[in-house]
């Protein structure tokens, strides 16, 4: 006790914070730090969120132009798959989306993760190579597609040329131009501009496999192509389900390459039209007979959900396989 008749120990407990008060400030300043999110928030409901519910609330009108009608339920999505021209336009433009994906799917996932394997391997100047290969997901699509239209024109181009001074003109042809080479030529393009990406996906992966699974494995005796398949490609697993829902979203998703190739009717003869440069004629077109904007909506709508619902059972496939392994 001292003059004050006040223990000491009592004294300095009263003069130290309280836990709860130091507790409620951490649990402030935690809420403080999701305002931070709100920007983000904010641009991506404003930019994607209010679309989407727009264009759900769209295709279930009439539309005279830009005056939206009636409330007419699902007449926008029957007149879609039912009515010519649209059903058989739909169709055509969807299988050239599926041809798309898997042709990207080869030449990304196969060719990336090849690619992927020797870098990651002890080669020198794994660097540059890394530099290199993704240098052409610097450029915009919009340049791409010109570059490459001068490339494979079939008087002038940089290819045809190069096919005739090393004597192979028999194999010139005239790319974007025949209706049977096309749609093929667009989509090694595109994989030249999006493989680099893919090889950046895979290499982190594989560089996140531990060196020790290898020597294990080394020491039960497998080795080449059985440790590839056996090690590898299953604790890589997560960065090839990544690689194979992005390359499918972008291949139904694919616009500017075409258009900027093709022109929005996917020419010659709508060899290479898709989904994306259908809706394009519908919602900014003259193809729907005044009635534009229901329509486009209506695909768009059919389009979220198809690309919403192979994304899922992807993932849930994808995740089967990693939890088997």
């Amino acid at each position: 006790m001292t003059g004050t008749g006040i223990d000491p120990a009592k004294e300095v407990r009263l003069s130290a914070p309280s836990k709860p008060a130091a507790g409620k400030g951490r649990r402030s300043m935690k809420h403080l730090v999701h305002l931070f999110l709100l920007p983000a928030l904010l641009f991506y409901a404003m930019f994607m969120i209010y679309p989407i519910f727009q264009a759900l609330l769209n295709s279930f009108f009439s539309w005279k132009g830009l005056t939206r009608g009636s409330f007419i339920g699902l007449q926008n999505f029957i007149r879609l798959f039912t009515e010519s021209p649209f059903k058989e336009t739909f169709v055509r433009a969807l299988g050239h989306n599926v041809i798309f994906f898997i042709g990207t799917m080869l030449a990304k996932l196969v060719v990336a993760f090849i690619l992927a394997l020797l870098i990651n391997s002890k080669i020198r100047g794994k660097e540059l190579f890394k530099t290199l290969f993704f240098i052409p997901k610097l450029l915009s699509v919009i340049v791409v597609g010109y570059l490459f239209s001068l490339i494979l024109n079939p008087t002038y181009g940089a290819l045809n040329t190069f096919l005739g001074a090393i004597g192979l003109e028999e194999l010139a042809k005239p790319w974007l131009g025949d209706p049977n080479t096309a749609l093929y030529a667009i989509i090694l393009v595109n994989s030249w501009y999006g493989l680099g990406f893919a090889v950046l996906i895979f290499l982190v992966g594989l560089q996140a496999i531990s060196p020790e699974v290898y020597e294990a494995a080394r020491i039960d005796g497998a080795s080449g192509l059985t440790m590839v398949y056996k090690i590898t490609v299953p604790l890589a697993m997560p960065s090839i389900m990544i690689m194979s829902i992005l390359t499918f979203i972008g291949a139904f998703e694919t616009f500017e390459l075409i258009f900027a190739m093709q022109g929005s009717s996917g020419g010659p003869y709508y060899s290479t039209d898709v989904l994306g440069l259908y809706f394009y004629r519908l919602a900014f077109g003259s193809v729907s007979g005044g009635e534009s904007i229901g329509l486009g909506s209506a695909l768009a709508v059919v389009l979220l959900i198809l690309i919403s619902a192979a994304t899922a059972v992807s993932m849930f496939f994808f995740k089967r396989k990693e939890v088997d392994h």
